[in-house]
C-alpha cells in the first residue's frame, strides 16, 4: 500500500509534482493537493495583467484540473495548523487531513504595517489576482472621474513593474490620472547604477514621479504619510513593500529562518523533521539566503519532486544548487523590458519580446494539457 503525500500550495516549485504525479498515483501513493484557489496565477506575468499585456485567465495554472486527471484530490482550503508529532495539518474548514509526507509552497504575502485601518483602495501586489482587481478598479475610478491619482509604496521590482503598467492602463504619458511611486531609500537598491538609472529614465519619460529618499509611514483613509509629516493623497494605492512568508510555521513551532520562512536543509527538507519539505518563497535556504526570485522556485522543481518520491520510497535525496547568477527582466509597462545579467543591462522591446517568450513558454510548458480545466471541472 503507498503512502499519503499532501502538497500544499499549488506554486512554482510544486508545478514540477503536480505535472508529473501520475508517477506517484501510478506507485498507489495518495496524493492531495491543498490550495484556497482551484487555479494558480503565474506571478512573473502579473504586472502585465495590470498594464493590459494578458488577460487574468491567460495566466492562471489549472492546478485543480491537472491534479484529478492524474488521479489526486484537489482540497479547496487553506492550512493553519502543522502536527509534526502527529503527522497532521489543521484547516481553515475546522478539519484536519493525515500526512506521511508533506511540502509545502504557499508563497509569500507583502508586509502592511503602514495601513491604520482598512481600506477598499489599497492593494497588496500579492496574492497576485490582487493586480486584476485593482485593473477593474481603476478603469471604473477612470470612467467615473477622469484623474486618477495612484500611489505606489516601495522601490523594488514589483513597485517598477506596477508603475510602469499602471501608467500604460491610464493611457502612457499622454493618459489622465497620476502616478506617484514613494521608493524609500532608492529604486531598485539592490541593482547596479546602469539598471536604477534606466529604471528612472522609463518612468520620468512617462510622467511618473518617484520619491527616493523618503518612506510612507501609515496609510489612512485616502492619503499616505510621509515621515516628514506631509502627505500624499491618492484615489488607489499599490502596496509593493518587499514579501515574507506567512505565520504558519512560526505558529506550528517549526523551525524558521530570520523572516520566519520554513528552515529547509539543502535537500529543501526541514531540519528538523524530515517528513517535511518546501520550496519557493515560504522557505529559508539554511546553507544560504535566497532573493526572492522565480527562477529559484522554478529550479527547485525537479528537486523536489525527486525528494518527495525518495521520501515515501526510502531512496536517497538530492541537493539543490541555487544558481549565483541569474537573468533578470522587468516589465517596464511601455512594451519595453529592463534586462540585467552578469552586469549586462539592456532596455527595449527586444527585452520585452524575451520575457514574453520565456514567461509564455513556461505556462505551456504546465498548463497545456490541462486548458479549459476550470473552477468547474
Amino acid at each position: 500500500m503507498g503512502k499519503s503525500l499532501v502538497l500544499v500550495g499549488g506554486g512554482h516549485a510544486h508545478l514540477t509534482t503536480i505535472s508529473r504525479m501520475k508517477e506517484l498515483t501510478d506507485r498507489k501513493h495518495r496524493v492531495t493537493l491543498v490550495s484556497p484557489l482551484p487555479e494558480h496565477p503565474y506571478s512573473g506575468m502579473g504586472p502585465g495583467v495590470l498594464g493590459g499585456f494578458y488577460a487574468f485567465e491567460e495566466i492562471l495554472f489549472p492546478i485543480r484540473g491537472m491534479v484529478e486527471k492524474a488521479g489526486g484530490v484537489f482540497l479547496q482550503d487553506r492550512v493553519t495548523e502543522i502536527d509534526p508529532r502527529r503527522g497532521r495539518l489543521g484547516l481553515a474548514s475546522g478539519g484536519e487531513i493525515p500526512y506521511d509526507v508533506v511540502s509545502f509552497n504557499v508563497g509569500s504575502g507583502v508586509h502592511d504595517p503602514f495601513v491604520k485601518e482598512p481600506s477598499f483602495r489599497v492593494f497588496p501586489v500579492k496574492p497576485v489576482e490582487n493586480l486584476h482587481k485593482a485593473r477593474n478598479r481603476i478603469l471604473k475610478l477612470a470612467n467615473e472621474k477622469g484623474e486618477v491619482e495612484i500611489l505606489v509604496v516601495g522601490g523594488g521590482a514589483a513597485g517598477l513593474e506596477v508603475a510602469g503598467n499602471a501608467r500604460r492602463l491610464l493611457g502612457g504619458e499622454n493618459g489622465t490620472g497620476r502616478i506617484t511611486l514613494v521608493a524609500g531609500r532608492r529604486l531598485l537598491n539592490d541593482q547596479g547604477t546602469r539598471v536604477r538609472q534606466e529604471a528612472l529614465r522609463s518612468l520620468d519619460d512617462r510622467g511618473v514621479r518617484v520619491m527616493e529618499g523618503q518612506r510612507i509611514t501609515g496609510i489612512r483613509e485616502a492619503r499616505g504619510e510621509l515621515e516628514d509629516g506631509s502627505f500624499l493623497p491618492f484615489d488607489l494605492c499599490f502596496l509593493a513593500t518587499g514579501v515574507g512568508p506567512p505565520p504558519l510555521f512560526r505558529k506550528s513551532g517549526l523551525p524558521v529562518g530570520e523572516e520566519g520562512g520554513l528552515l529547509v536543509n539543502e535537500c529543501l527538507q526541514c531540519v528538523n523533521h524530515p517528513r517535511i519539505f518546501g520550496g519557493g518563497d515560504c522557505v529559508s535556504f539554511a546553507p544560504r539566503p535566497l532573493h526572492k526570485v522565480g527562477v529559484h522556485a522554478v529550479r527547485q522543481g525537479p528537486v523536489l519532486h525527486h525528494n518527495l518520491m525518495a521520501a515515501l520510497e526510502g531512496g536517497s535525496l538530492r541537493p539543490f544548487r541555487p544558481q549565483n547568477s541569474y537573468m533578470l527582466i522587468f516589465n517596464l509597462g511601455d512594451g519595453q523590458g529592463l534586462l540585467t545579467r552578469k552586469g549586462m543591462v539592456w532596455r527595449g522591446r527586444v527585452a520585452f519580446f524575451l520575457k514574453d517568450f520565456i514567461d509564455r513558454r513556461f505556462m505551456r510548458k504546465f498548463s497545456a494539457p490541462f486548458r479549459g480545466m476550470t473552477r468547474s471541472s
